[in-house]
């Protein structure tokens, strides 16, 4: 499954290229691994302002703006926490798009959601962005790994306007 994980990196990566915008990475249950796939990439660095790995709750607030009232009462798996850390990570790093993903890979539930219970966004111009809930199936590797797939494919569909897409929890305007 690996090779596919990040199977849209180039296509995300080709239409940033051609529209001159820049993207950075906020990540928390994927540790990187966003990030990691499209820069395996050659020529990504034209795109790929940076990313922030954001494991830890203290860091989404205080390095990712994500708003301590909002963690403390929901946690850190939440849909409106990942769509504050793609529009944080946009910010901070000064792109034109911002991408988020947290959850739980397990082995163990947090912040009372279950294993596999993950949330990915996308944060564009002009306050453009979506924000997908994800229930994902399998162990540590494969949620981790599905979460890459899907944060690519949101911002994919948010970049060219899709509209087969299966993103039935689709959130904000092209």
């Amino acid at each position: 499954m690996s090779g596919a994980d990040a199977g849209r990196a180039p296509e995300v990566l080709a239409e940033l290229a051609a529209r001159g915008e820049t993207l950075a990475v906020a990540e928390s249950l994927t540790g990187g691994l966003v990030a990691a796939g499209l820069t395996a990439v050659p020529g990504a660095s034209r795109v790929v302002r940076g990313s922030v790995t954001a494991y830890a709750t203290d860091v989404k607030r205080e390095v990712l703006g994500v708003a301590g009232p909002l963690l403390a009462e929901r946690g850190a798996v939440d849909a409106e926490v990942a769509r504050q850390m793609a529009c944080g990570v946009r910010a901070l790093l000064g792109a034109d798009w911002g991408v988020a993903t947290t959850g739980v890979a397990g082995p163990e539930p947090q912040d009372g959601r279950s294993v596999g219970t993950v949330f990915v966004a996308v944060a564009g111009p002009g306050g453009s962005g979506a924000v997908r809930e994800l229930s994902l199936d399998g162990d540590r590797a494969r949620i981790r790994a599905g979460s890459v797939r899907e944060v690519l494919a949101l911002l994919l569909h948010e970049l060219t306007g899709n509209a087969g897409a299966k993103d039935t929890e689709h959130n904000g305007g092209n």
